[in-house]
Parts: C-alpha cells; sequence; structure tokens
C-alpha cells in the first residue's frame, strides 16, 4: 500500500507541472506570501575543530592553530582541540605554549596520563629535563599502562644514558623485541652504531620476524 500511495502522489506532482507548463509558466504567487528566512547554522566547537583538522591536514599550521584557539573560545573545556592544539604548537615548536596547553588538557580531563606524556615530552624537548621526567612519573602513577607515558619516559632515559631504566619502561608496555628495537634506534640517532647494531640484533633474537629492526640493521650492515 505504501509504495501504490508515493506512485500515485508522484503522478499527481508530475500532472501539475504539466498543467503549469500547458498554462504558460509557474502559478502566481498570492500576494500575501510569506516567506520564512533561513538561518545560518550555530558554528560550534566541533565545528571550529572540524576546520581545524582540514588545516592540519594540509599543513597549514598557523590556520589550525587559529581554528582550534576558536572553538576554545566557544568551549574552553573542549578536549580534541586542546589535544590538537597541544600536538600543533609542538610541531611549531611553540613548546611554552604546547606546553601551557597540555597543563590545560590534563586539568579538563582531570589528570590523563596520555596528556601528562604528550606534556613530558614538550617539556623534555624545550630542556627541562626534570620537569619532564616528574611529569612522565605523574602520568604513569594514574595509568601504569599508559604507553605514551612509558615510551616517551623510556626515549628520554634512552637518550640521557639510562639504558636499564629505559628498558624498563618498555617492557611495562611493549614486547622485548620492540623494548630493544627502542633503545637500537635511540643508539643509531646519537651514531652509537656498534650499541645500535648489537640492540637491533637482540630485537631479531627475540622476535625473527620484526621488519623493521631486519632493515635497520642491514642498513648498518651497508
Amino acid at each position: 500500500m505504501k509504495k501504490t500511495s508515493a506512485i500515485l502522489l508522484s503522478a499527481v506532482l508530475l500532472a501539475g507541472c504539466a498543467n503549469d507548463q500547458q498554462a504558460g509558466g509557474p502559478p502566481a504567487i498570492p500576494a500575501d506570501a510569506k516567506f520564512v528566512e533561513a538561518k545560518d547554522p550555530a558554528i560550534t566547537a566541533q565545528t571550529r575543530y572540524a576546520a581545524g583538522q582540514l588545516s592540519e591536514s594540509s599543513e597549514k599550521f598557523d590556520n589550525a592553530i587559529s581554528q582550534y584557539n576558536e572553538a576554545l573560545k566557544i568551549d574552553p573545556n573542549h578536549e580534541p582541540s586542546l589535544y590538537r592544539l597541544g600536538v600543533v604548537y609542538a610541531q611549531v615548536k611553540d613548546f611554552p605554549k604546547a606546553i601551557e596547553t597540555w597543563q590545560k588538557y590534563i586539568t579538563v580531563t582531570k589528570d590523563d596520563a596520555t596528556g601528562y606524556g604528550n606534556l613530558g615530552f614538550c617539556q623534555e624537548l624545550s630542556g627541562n629535563v626534570e620537569e619532564a621526567e616528574a611529569a612522565y612519573k605523574k602520568g604513569i602513577s594514574h595509568d601504569a599502562k599508559n604507553e605514551t607515558c612509558r615510551v616517551n619516559y623510556g626515549l628520554m632515559l634512552a637518550r640521557l644514558g639510562r639504558v636499564n631504566e629505559a628498558f624498563t619502561q618498555f617492557s611495562a608496555v611493549l614486547p622485548p623485541a620492540a623494548a630493544h628495537y627502542n633503545i637500537g634506534s635511540v643508539y643509531e640517532q646519537q651514531k652509537k652504531l656498534a650499541q645500535a647494531k648489537l640492540e637491533y640484533t637482540r630485537a631479531l633474537e627475540c622476535d625473527p620476524t620484526f621488519f623493521d629492526a631486519q632493515q635497520r640493521l642491514a642498513s648498518i650492515n651497508e
């Protein structure tokens, strides 16, 4: 019955159009007719956030920062905008603003461990190693299995030469092969190729199928 009704309605509409054309044009609009003006949709924090993501994907970081800040003017506690703003500030190496943003994110999220992991990373990049370590430890105290905190902390420890401590942090959230691989990557970045080669070899002993470790090891051996 529903299909029949739809077909009949369509036929009536088509017939109406045909009659209008035969009459020489559309029907006259009554003089007292009133039109309702469409209102522009309200711009929300989510709208600004979406615009920021679009700009970020095109690497238009200044515009992305502007859009995320506009989102936060509408909703100061908009978590997605705070998160991406912190990331973009770090990408453009504006570490003071990145740190300020991550601190705000942590407050809004009530001590999100990932926020502490990102805060610690930005503090390390800005040269505040002690503050970075404190941030990592605080994040781990809130979530002992948070990968961002553990891995970022482990990388910093490895860069500082505290390799055994770094391995402990990696091992809390990563398989042994990945833990050795990360330490090898730090050694390679520091041009300590003999140590890097050893760590990549250890990674492959733990997991012979670890493709990235195979590639890095082959590159060093060339």
